[in-house]
């Protein structure tokens, strides 16, 4: 599982004119499966995500988890960050693992941060159309991947 993860002031998702997750201060949290990847993977990110400390403490210092702030976690679904540009200029989503895979892990992850966050974390909805909006604050935006476990 490969993660990009924004530190925002807010952020929403819409789906068909009609506004499926939104958040505060918080994580937006772009998510893509690929084919080995397994639960194991997403317990790991969970509690990485849930405990990374990218929020500023009384000494402006990157010191606070979102769980420490209070803070919000909107998780969209995210193919595409499986894509190789390896043999030209339109990508191939060969690695991206397929739906009948992806979804019941997505399913899984989302109840896998929502168990490590303490509540619900919003979402968008898995293969749909979907307009992100977002302030990113900062900007501080991270890459995580399960397989590199960095």
């Amino acid at each position: 599982m490969r993660v990009v993860i924004q530190r925002v002031s807010s952020a929403s998702v819409t789906i068909e004119g009609r506004i499926a997750g939104r958040i505060e201060r918080g994580l937006l949290v772009f998510v893509g499966i690929e084919e080995p990847d397994i639960a194991a993977d997403g317990e790991w990110l969970a509690q990485k995500i849930v405990k990374l400390r990218i929020f500023a403490d009384e000494a402006s210092q990157m010191n606070l988890s979102v769980a420490d702030i209070n803070g919000g976690i909107l998780l969209i679904s995210q193919f595409t960050l499986h894509a190789s540009t390896r043999k030209g200029t339109r990508p191939s989503f060969n690695q991206a693992a397929r739906p009948e895979l992806a979804r019941p892990l997505y399913e899984q992850f989302i109840a896998q941060l929502s168990a490590v966050l303490g509540r619900p974390v919003a979402t968008g909805e898995f293969g749909a159309m979907m307009q992100v909006a977002l302030v990113n604050d900062g900007p501080v935006t991270l890459i995580l991947d399960s397989k590199q476990r960095e």
